[in-house]
Formats: structure tokens, sequence, C-alpha cells
């Protein structure tokens, strides 16, 4: 296990990332605006990285969306936990529709790391993992240590049905790691790394 795992007794972000996106191959991952953005940056931009920028609450459906569109890519949706709350409709959605490729992380620190560490409703005792499962998807849990984080990584292209995690991390705010923020080129590269040049004539 990496010394850089815990920090207070608790997942650390980047650590957490990084373990995820080791040996991605043809993993599809779309992050939540904000700390998730850079997150998945400090792990090595890529063009199948998708951030969404400036889009509250849409990484959850966007994640939806592509999993349908393309079954058989699995594809993890890295969000934060401020976001999913503006969501939760989404997930009684993803429940209905059971995309069997979809993975959920919610990076969970309890705050509104963006805006001045306001605390989000987990801190008072909101579990979206049970909310998660009481929308139909079973396979959900709660990460809050090492080994947790590598078997979400070791299942990543092997699920055979929605998978949503629920990480509990320290709430710290690691340096910016910013990826381009032209959002036509992050979709054309997107599509282009997904469905080829012709994607985007």
């Amino acid at each position: 296990m990496s010394k850089n795992a815990m920090l207070n007794g608790l997942l650390e972000r980047r650590w957490v990332v990084s373990t995820l996106l080791e040996s991605r191959g043809n993993l599809l991952v779309i992050s939540g605006l904000g700390s998730a953005v850079w997150d998945i940056t400090a792990a090595g931009d890529h063009p199948l990285n998708f951030p969404v920028w400036g889009a509250m609450g849409a990484a959850s459906t966007i994640g939806l969306g592509l999993a349908l569109a393309q079954p058989e890519r699995p594809v993890l949706v890295v969000t934060g936990d401020g976001e999913m709350l503006m969501q939760l409709g989404a997930l009684a959605t993803i429940g209905v529709q059971r995309p069997r490729n979809l993975s959920i992380v919610v990076l969970d620190n309890e705050c509104y790391c963006e805006t001045g560490m306001q605390k989000t409703h987990t801190a008072s005792g909101v579990n979206l993992m049970e909310i998660a499962q009481a929308c139909g998807i079973e396979c959900a849990s709660v990460a809050r240590v090492p080994k947790d984080v590598t078997d979400i990584r070791d299942t990543l292209h092997s699920c055979t049905r929605v998978l949503f995690s629920q990480i509990k991390i320290a709430p710290n705010k690691p340096a910016l790691m910013m990826p381009p923020r032209d959002g036509s080129y992050l979709k054309d590269r997107f599509r282009t790394a997904l469905l080829g040049p012709s994607a985007v004539d």
C-alpha cells in the first residue's frame, strides 16, 4: 500500500483516483466539475477522459448516456458528494436502466471543496450508498480503506451490473492539475478517440 493512500485516517483523493485509473485500458472516464476534474488529470490526461466543465450534476447522466450508447465499453463516472446530491434523480434513472457497464464513484469529503469547504448533507448522515440501493442499484458500497479501492479498480472492466461506491476521502485540497479547458476540443478529442476521425468530420 502506498504511504500516500491515507490522510488523517481517511483515504487521500489523488491516491484513490490514480489507483482506479491504473492500467485503465479502454475505460471511458467522465468526471464531475471541480476537484474530480483535477484528480483525473493528475492521474494522467487522456483522450478518453471527458471532464464536465460548468455543468454541476451532469456527470452521472452523461455517464449513463455513454454507457447505453457504448454497451461494450466500461464507463467510469468520478464525481463528488456535492454534485451527486444535486442530481439524486439520476440514480433513480440509472437504477431503472441498469447498464451493466457503468460504474459510479463518489468522492465524499463531506464538503463543497471548491466554494469554501461548507459541509454537505453527507456530513449530517445522508447515506448515498443507501439511496443508490433504494433506487435499484444493488452493487453499492461505502469504501473506507485502500483495499476497498483496489477491489473497485479490479472490477471496473468486468462489471455485470451497475457499480456504485461512495468513497470516504479526506477534505484536503491538492494542487490544481488543469486539463484543456476548450469544450469543443475536449468533445472532439473524446469522440475521435472513441469512434475514430470520421466522428468529427
